[in-house]
């Protein structure tokens, strides 16, 4: 089976964050993408969800995000909200921030939802016996530039106040809670006003998109909230301020007869010890010396509906990067598979809310990878 490899011609979404600090000519930061000079403060706004395609496809919809449009970014495997936030926040591709997935297993611990930071399916919380900071170890893009005395500020929904997540990835700012668009769009203004730099999150058009499908009417209408968002933003940039806005991952349609029930399959879990990642992108780990004859009834009973590759063939083809640490290594499945087209391999017992979703993200196709980059520079 030919597996599909990073484009090259593309930059990763790793490569926001240290670009935007190097154009605020912060020390130890280098920029693999070419923005303006003079930047004295700056933000980067994570809207997640919105993919390169849909925005092109519903620019009418959006015409202060469409008017912004440049570049397009690529997000790496798995194209899921752990995986991309990590790499904003590390400047690191998956293989070497170890935040593989929606759910993955950690040695010791057994299969979590770093989301939640919580066993998954279901569990107590995990931060007190599974610190954060033990998980994701590398210091953070936003801690760096603290040391380098820059202000930074993460402008992020209040629940996700000192959440697991948020210590893993994002730990370094002064994190500002908010409450709803006009108070995201207050708070990162006053920032940019202050200097410095802030991440910024909006998280209900991916909510949307998993609920009633990508580009339905839905999906639509709150994109037209996002674009009042940013042109919020835009509208109240001071001199020398940067916005880049971009997206953690875009979406796909599954397609209900390309909906593959794995726990409709027991064949499948012979030899298996666990099976986490999500609809479009899962991790098999198998019992000691099972991976080939695992491997053989995956990709017998999937065929055509996805990828279905070994640790290494996944590692070798650039899935994770360039790099992948050996705790990582641990992380990822023994047996990785990957959706193609509008297929899922849901969960009905075991997901019943995450397989009914409309909306599902996680693979290597071009509509979940790519991904915008709008920049906004006074």
């Amino acid at each position: 089976m030919q597996l599909p490899r990073p484009n090259p011609d593309l930059p990763h979404l790793a490569d926001v964050v240290p670009s935007v600090l190097a154009a605020m000519e912060v020390p130890g930061f280098d920029a693999a993408i070419d923005l303006p000079s003079g930047i004295g403060s700056a933000c980067v706004l994570l809207i997640d969800g919105l993919g390169a395609d849909l925005l092109d496809r519903h620019a009418g919809d959006a015409p202060v995000l469409s008017g912004l449009r440049g570049r397009t970014l690529q997000v790496g495997f798995p194209s899921t909200t752990v995986a991309s936030l990590a790499a904003v926040g590390t400047g690191c591709r998956s293989g070497a921030h170890g935040m593989v997935g929606y759910t993955f297993r950690l040695p010791g611990t057994g299969v979590v939802n770093p989301l939640r930071w919580r066993p998954h399916p279901w569990g107590d919380d995990l931060r007190d016996t599974l610190p954060p900071e033990a998980v994701q170890p590398m210091p953070t893009t936003f801690e760096r530039a603290a040391s380098a005395g820059i202000a930074v500020h993460v402008v992020s929904n209040a629940e996700f106040t000192g959440s697991g997540m948020t210590r893993a990835v994002l730990r370094g700012g002064r994190f500002i809670g908010v409450h709803g668009l006009g108070d995201l769009a207050a708070s990162v203004r006053r920032v940019l006003s202050e200097g410095g730099f802030c991440y910024g999150y909006h998280g209900d058009l991916d909510l949307l998109g998993h609920l009633y499908g990508p580009g339905s009417t839905a999906w639509r209408m709150q994109l037209r909230q996002v674009d009042r968002l940013v042109e919020s933003v835009v509208t109240g940039l001071p001199t020398g301020a940067l916005l880049a806005v971009v997206a953690d991952h875009g979406m796909v349609e599954v397609d209900p007869d390309a909906a593959f029930d794995l726990d409709q399959c027991p064949p499948l879990f012979d030899g298996v010890e666990a099976v986490a990642g999500e609809a479009r992108a899962r991790y098999v780990y198998t019992t000691d010396g099972a991976t080939p004859t695992v491997l053989a009834a995956w990709r017998e009973s999937l065929g055509d509906m996805a990828w279905v590759a070994t640790r290494d063939e996944a590692i070798e083809a650039g899935w994770f990067g360039p790099r992948v640490a050996d705790d990582t290594r641990r992380r990822i499945g023994d047996i990785v598979v990957a959706a193609r087209d509008s297929a899922a391999m849901v969960r009905r017992t075991a997901e019943p809310v995450e397989s009914a979703l409309r909306g599902q993200h996680g693979s290597l196709t071009d509509l979940e990878q790519r991904v915008p980059l709008l920049l906004a520079h006074t």
